[in-house]
C-alpha cells in the first residue's frame, strides 16, 4: 500500500520531534517523554499502559477481529552528550541529548499510529504500539519483555527501525541474519611492581604490560576468529598513574568486544583473557579480567526481512533498498530472540544540509524529511504483518 502523511499529521511529526529533542532524558528517566507519549495515545482513542519496565508505555490498537499481533517499537532515551548544535530546539537539559534520532523514533510511531488509528485502520488482529525506555545500554528492552509486552496477546511479529545517519536521506537499509552486533564489555587490572621511574629494573612496569595487552587484543579479529566473522575490539579507556615520574602498582584498561555470529561471540571472552593474561605475564605482571554481554546480536528473520524489503521498495523505490550491518549494538535484539521480526534502518544523512554527523556526537542532527518515510513504512509493515 502507498502511504503519505497529511500536511497536519507531517506537521505534527516534526513538531513533536522537536519538543522530544528540546526535552531529552536519560535511561530510566524518561518521564515526561512517556507522559507525552501516553497523552498522545488517549487522545487517539487508546488505552496506553504506562509504568512497564519503569517508564515504558504499550497501547493496543484491537480491530476485535481475530489475526496476529504486531509489535511496533521505538526508544525513548537521550544520551549524557552536551548538545553543540544552534538550533532552535537545542537540548534545554545541560548534558543530556537525543544525540541517535531517537527522539524522531518516538515521533514516528506516534505518526504512524495516529494514521493507523484515523485513516489506514486494519481490518484484523491487533498493532501493539511500544516506547521503551533505556535503550542505551540500559537494556530496557529485556525489562519490558519480562514485565510481559510479548504477551496478552500473544506478540506473533515484531518491527523495529533505526534513523541512520550513515545512509543518505531517501534510502532504507535491511538484511536477513545480523544487522547489528553482540556487544560485551571488559575491564582488565594489569597488577605489576611500582617503582621509581629512574630504576624500572627494580619494578615491573603494568604500563608496559597493559601497551602490549592493547596490541595483543587486537590480534583477535585478524588471527584469531574466522575472518568471515566480523570481530571488533576495542579498548576505550586506560587509567594509571599518578605522576611522570613514578612505575605505578596497576594499570586497568576498559573495552568493548563486538561480534554478529555466535560461535565468534562465544570465543570472544575467553580470547580477551588468555592474551590479557599472558600478555601480562610475559612482562612480570598479572591481569585480572571481569568480562560481561550488554547485548546480543540483532539478527533478522529471512522471511520478515524480506517482507520488510518489499514494504520499503513500495515506499521508496527498489534501488533505494539497500543493505546494511554495523558493529553498533543494539537491545531489540531481545526481542527478536523471542519472536520472529526485523531491525530496519531509514536513513537521515543529507551532505547538503550538513546533516552527516555520527550518532552519539554532541553535532549529531538528522535531516527531518526522513521522519514521514520511517513513520510510513512503520505503517506499511503493521499492514503487511496483520495481512499474512
Amino acid at each position: 500500500m502507498h502511504i503519505e502523511l497529511t500536511e497536519p499529521e507531517h506537521d505534527e511529526l516534526v513538531a513533536t520531534r522537536r519538543d522530544l529533542h528540546q526535552h531529552p532524558e536519560p535511561s530510566w528517566k524518561e518521564q515526561r517523554t512517556a507522559s507525552l507519549v501516553a497523552d498522545r495515545l488517549r487522545a487517539l482513542g487508546l488505552e496506553p499502559r504506562t509504568g512497564i519496565a519503569e517508564t515504558g508505555v504499550i497501547a493496543d490498537l484491537d480491530t476485535g477481529v481475530p489475526g496476529p499481533c504486531v509489535l511496533l517499537r521505538a526508544d525513548m532515551d537521550a544520551l549524557p552528550v552536551q548538545e553543540e548544535n544552534d538550533l532552535p530546539w537545542r537540548s534545554a537539559t545541560p548534558g543530556v541529548m537525543h544525540a541517535c534520532g531517537h527522539d524522531g523514533h518516538v515521533a514516528m510511531l506516534l505518526a504512524a499510529a495516529r494514521v493507523l488509528v484515523q485513516r489506514h485502520r486494519p481490518t484484523r488482529g491487533v498493532v501493539r504500539f511500544c516506547f521503551q525506555p533505556a535503550e542505551e545500554g540500559g537494556n530496557g528492552a529485556l525489562a519490558m519483555i519480562e514485565e510481559g509486552v510479548l504477551a496478552n496477546p500473544h506478540v506473533d511479529v515484531a518491527y523495529g527501525l533505526h534513523l541512520w545517519n550513515e545512509l543518505d536521506r531517501g534510502k532504507v537499509g535491511v538484511v536477513p541474519g545480523p544487522c547489528m552486533a553482540a556487544v560485551d564489555r571488559f575491564a582488565i587490572t594489569v597488577e605489576g611492581r611500582g617503582g621509581h621511574g629512574a630504576i624500572p629494573h627494580r619494578a615491573a612496569d603494568p604500563i608496559v604490560a597493559a601497551a602490549h595487552v592493547v596490541t595483543a587484543l587486537q590480534t583477535i579479529a585478524s588471527r584469531r576468529v574466522d575472518p568471515e566473522q566480523p570481530v571488533v575490539v576495542t579498548v576505550g579507556r586506560i587509567e594509571g598513574g599518578e605522576a611522570f615520574n613514578v612505575i605505578p602498582h596497576s594499570v586497568r584498561l576498559l573495552g568493548t568486544a563486538r561480534s554478529f555470529h555466535q560461535e565468534a561471540g562465544e570465543a570472544l571472552p575467553g580470547l580477551v583473557t588468555s592474551l590479557a593474561e599472558r600478555t601480562a605475564e610475559a612482562h612480570g605482571c598479572t591481569a585480572n579480567v571481569t568480562y560481561d554481554r550488554l547485548a546480543r546480536a540483532t539478527v533478522n528473520d529471512p522471511v520478515h526481512a524480506a517482507r520488510v524489503h518489499a514494504v520499503a521498495a513500495g515506499l521508496v523505490g527498489e534501488e533505494a533498498v539497500v543493505p546494511v550491518r554495523t558493529m553498533a549494538g543494539e537491545d531489540f535484539s531481545e526481542f527478536l530472540l523471542r519472536v520472529p521480526g526485523c531491525f530496519v534502518f531509514v536513513g537521515s544523512r543529507d551532505e547538503a544540509t550538513g546533516k552527516v554527523h555520527p550518532h552519539h556526537s554532541p553535532h549529531f542532527d538528522i535531516d527531518e524529511r526522513a521522519l514521514p518515510t520511517g513513520a510510513a513504512l512503520l505503517v506499511g509493515l503493521a499492514h503487511d504483518a496483520l495481512s499474512a
